[in-house]
């Protein structure tokens, strides 16, 4: 009897693994592309970032445990490009993007099919522009003798060189013309999920625009809005051709984000391992960032 149900046992054990496997056969390949392409190489920039690896003038490089990261917080340069960062990212993306995403979004649910599709289109062109095209076109929108300018000068305004005299607020509101259409159409079709019969209801009862926003969409599209602001910003952290192309950091370093910084140390200065070290506290921010935010999205509404 004993022998008989350890057999039986064995073969439920058996069978179960083999179950186990077929169902992650599938997934295999996905895993293993993650490990060489992704995982791989984060490890080794995480080496990286323990040494003192240079581009040029040196043989070879030399494990130097915390020096660089406890450099990169003695760094004024460094400092200021946190700030900046973290300027850039509120601007861009937790006020402009999410907020101007969701105001096109709840004016689109009640305009004709033409303006929707007309202002969807305009919306979206610039979303699927080359990031360096949006930068082209955005310099020549705040540049001395730009667009802006030119509109300003028309309507007897003050102008100014926007790149020299804002150049964070320029390249913010660059990567929010440019950014707005990811928010809009996530917003879109979490407003679309809303029964129709609720707002009808608070309506009815008396509720005005503000107040059904306030009290009946928002809180229904809560996890759109933790996602939307999650993947914002983690975009948003890593924009660097647009900040490039318009400003390049500049000028001084008044504009000089993390991604710019970064680039500066490895690849103009050939300091790889303080590079890299600036580069493994850009994606421990965007983790931080990820937490929270999910988190946020695992709270019910």
């Amino acid at each position: 009897m004993s022998a008989g149900a350890g057999a039986g046992t064995s073969t439920g054990t058996g069978a179960t693994r083999r179950r186990a496997l077929t169902r992650a056969l599938p997934v295999t390949p996905a895993v293993v592309l993650l490990a060489l392409f992704l995982a791989g190489p984060i490890a080794y920039c995480a080496y990286i970032a323990f040494t003192d690896l240079q581009l040029t003038g040196q043989a070879t490089s030399s494990f130097v445990g915390f020096d660089n990261f406890r450099t990169a917080f003695k760094d004024k340069a460094f400092l200021n490009a946190v700030w900046l960062t973290l300027v850039f990212t509120v601007i861009s993306s937790l006020i402009g993007q999410n907020t101007l995403g969701l105001t096109l979004a709840a004016l689109m649910q009640r305009a004709s099919k033409p303006v929707r599709t007309l202002v969807g289109g305009i919306v979206i062109t610039a979303w699927v522009l080359p990031e360096v095209v949006a930068g082209f076109l955005l310099y020549a929108f705040f540049r001395r003798e730009g667009t802006l300018n030119a509109i300003l000068d028309w309507l007897h305004l003050p102008s100014q060189n926007w790149l020299f005299t804002l150049p964070i607020l320029a390249v913010s509101f660059a990567n929010v013309w440019r950014g707005t259409a990811f928010s809009m159409l996530v917003y879109s079709a979490a407003l679309n999920e809303i029964p129709k019969e609720i707002t009808e209801a608070a309506e009815v009862d008396g509720a005005g625009g503000w107040r059904r926003m306030w009290h009946i969409t928002l809180p229904m599209i809560r996890r759109s809005i933790g996602t939307n602001l999650m993947l914002n910003t983690l975009q948003t952290l890593s924009v660097f051709g647009l900040i490039w192309v318009m400003t390049r950091g500049g000028p001084g370093n008044r504009s000089q984000t993390l991604p710019l910084f970064m680039y500066e140390q490895a690849f103009q200065k050939s300091m790889i391992g303080y590079g890299t070290a600036v580069a493994l506290l850009l994606l421990v921010v965007g983790s931080l960032f990820s937490v929270v935010y999910m988190r946020l999205l695992r709270t019910e509404v």
